[in-house]
């Protein structure tokens, strides 16, 4: 399983239309980026504002998320939280039927020790009927899962085939990538650090500016995945712009702003998150127009 999350996968955002899931924009989404060439697709990320989604809308959207998807690319599921026993529970009880693997962050807010995060995802190995890929990202979980807990999962388990790194920390990943198992990946959690993380082992991403440019993203990927780093610098430097500006006021705040103006799905975002500034909207909108694309008026 692991060799078919190489190159980039998309942290889907959840489209939204008068407070209401719009599935008709979802179906819209899915289509953009798989016609945009990416590898495959995450559905329940943080993302896809899941802390803001009542259980059944979760499962609702993953299971809409499964049949549109059609088995075109792989399907990877969000199931994460900072209770451990709830993890489980929800695990044995759903049928995982046309999802590839599940995406889960380390527990937040609990602010566990090392030892403690290496049993919650144990528990949650036991359990799970799919592969499991540890998310770390301590900007929102506020607990770092050290390399040496991340490579002690890699060598624990066969259910643990990747890691999702959004640490920022460079040396931490390059620690990963070293000593990791084999068909272990290193993922990078962070648009903006995909291609140096390419350099020195990483092996994919899970994105979130490819919701809005699935083709230039996903060209950069393989162009760092196939060692060609002059090209895939160029299309760095030509997205470094936007891979700011998305994130300047939270996240999927300035992608959902990018996606409207490409007349994918509204912007709207549910609370606490609230809809980009029109001086953030019109700078992410500028920076669209000189990646030449086609865009709609502010609005």
């Amino acid at each position: 399983m692991s060799h078919l999350l190489k190159g980039t996968g998309i942290a889907l955002v959840t489209p939204f239309r008068a407070g209401k899931i719009d599935y008709d924009s979802l179906k819209n989404l899915i289509n953009h980026v798989i016609e945009g060439g990416v590898e495959y697709v995450v559905s329940l990320g943080t993302t896809g504002e899941t802390p803001t989604l009542s259980s059944k809308e979760q499962i609702d959207i993953l299971e809409f998320t499964v049949q549109i998807v059609n088995k075109r690319v792989p399907v990877v599921a969000g199931f994460g939280g900072n209770n451990t026993a709830q993890i489980v529970e929800t695990i044995e009880s759903y049928h995982f039927e046309g999802v590839d693997a599940i995406l889960s962050s380390s527990p937040n807010y609990n602010k566990p020790s090392q030892e403690g995060i290496f049993q919650h995802f144990m528990a949650i190995a036991k359990v799970a009927p799919r592969p499991v890929i540890i998310y770390n990202v301590p900007g929102r979980t506020s607990s770092n899962i050290e390399a040496d807990t991340t490579l002690r999962l890699a060598k624990a388990s066969d259910k643990f085939i990747a890691v999702k790194e959004a640490s920022g920390n460079m040396v931490q990943c390059m620690k990963i990538a070293k000593y990791k198992p084999k068909n272990f990946l290193l993922l990078s959690g962070d648009d903006v650090l995909t291609l140096p993380m390419l350099a020195y082992g990483c092996e994919g991403v899970i994105s979130v500016i490819g919701n809005a440019l699935p083709r230039q993203f996903s060209d950069m990927v393989r162009l760092g995945l196939s060692g060609d780093f002059m090209k895939g610098n160029e299309l760095h430097q030509d997205l470094l712009e936007m891979m700011e500006l998305i994130f300047v006021e939270g996240n999927p705040v300035g992608v959902k702003g990018a996606l409207h103006l490409l007349g994918v799905c509204e912007k709207e975002v549910r609370l606490p998150l609230v809809e980009a500034s029109i001086e953030n909207y019109t700078d992410i909108r500028e920076a669209l127009v000189k990646l030449g694309m086609e865009v709609g008026v502010l609005a």
